[in-house]
């Protein structure tokens, strides 16, 4: 039997008069790295919003590790053991490498306040500990050398990196991953993808949303393609990329029949 870390099933989101999510459902196997891809707007990121607590979901059942969660506080869908990074970075800009992922840490601390004021003994040890894994976090993701610089001033691609360490920082059952490699070149792509496949053959699943289908399609156990907030296509990269609406969605009904024909 199938380990299931992911499972949800029957999603739906509604702005207003756009049904965004319709009868979503994805179900992913521990240590997989799953893809999800679809045109623009075709519901992405409201998914990946919905699942990790960013939005409230209008329906919808949702387990994490085989025990069902509640998606409507993000702090609490972090703490069951998913965590996320964006589209858009979202690094504390003015604060060093280190101490971005020292702040990840967080939801897996047991300090108290009044332990903070008092400096005890169990307090400090825990500082000692949050700052060590937060450097070895640094260099698993190939960092480690700007620890003490500013988030702000490192290379576009580093700063990626550095928001990967920060959701590593959490100890996610489950990594989601939003256009990881948006913005990036041809060399920072391929040690993106190294760091993805160290991340998995480590222990932890990733859920990734990614523009770039070559690079879907060659990292991917299994993809999911959303169009317009439906399913239209789930299997491994070979079933998906021979998918007629997936081939129409992308490319448009005139060259739906080109596309599939079979080589000559």
């Amino acid at each position: 039997m199938a380990d299931i870390v992911l499972k949800v099933a029957g999603v739906n989101k509604r702005f207003g008069g756009l049904q965004a999510l319709s009868d979503v459902a994805v179900e992913i196997e521990r240590g997989q790295i799953y893809g999800l891809i679809g045109p623009n707007g075709a519901g992405k990121t409201t998914f990946f919003n919905v699942v990790t607590g960013l939005y409230a979901p209008d329906s919808g059942s949702f387990e994490l590790d085989g025990k069902p969660y509640s998606p409507n506080e993000v702090h609490k869908v972090a703490a069951a053991g998913i965590a996320r990074t964006f589209q858009n970075i979202r690094l504390f800009p003015d604060m060093t490498a280190l101490e971005n992922v020292m702040v990840g840490r967080h939801v897996r601390t047991k300090a108290t306040a009044l332990g903070a004021i008092l400096r005890t003994r169990a307090t400090l040890s825990e500082e000692r500990a949050i700052r060590q894994r937060s450097l070895e976090l640094l260099e698993y993701v190939g960092v480690a050398k700007y620890a003490d610089y500013q988030a702000r001033t490192l290379a576009y691609g580093d700063q990626r990196r550095l928001e990967i360490a920060r959701a590593l920082a959490t100890d996610p059952k489950l990594l989601a991953l939003d256009e990881p490699a948006a913005g990036m070149n041809a060399t920072e792509k391929l040690a993106l993808r190294a760091l993805l496949v160290a991340i998995s053959q480590d222990g932890i699943t990733i859920l990734l949303i990614e523009h770039d289908v070559k690079l879907v399609m060659g990292l991917c156990d299994r993809v999911t393609v959303l169009d317009y907030g439906k399913t239209i296509a789930v299997g491994t990269p070979a079933d998906v990329q021979r998918s007629a609406a997936v081939i129409e969605a992308y490319l448009g009904k005139a060259h739906t029949n080109v596309a599939t024909k079979e080589p000559a």
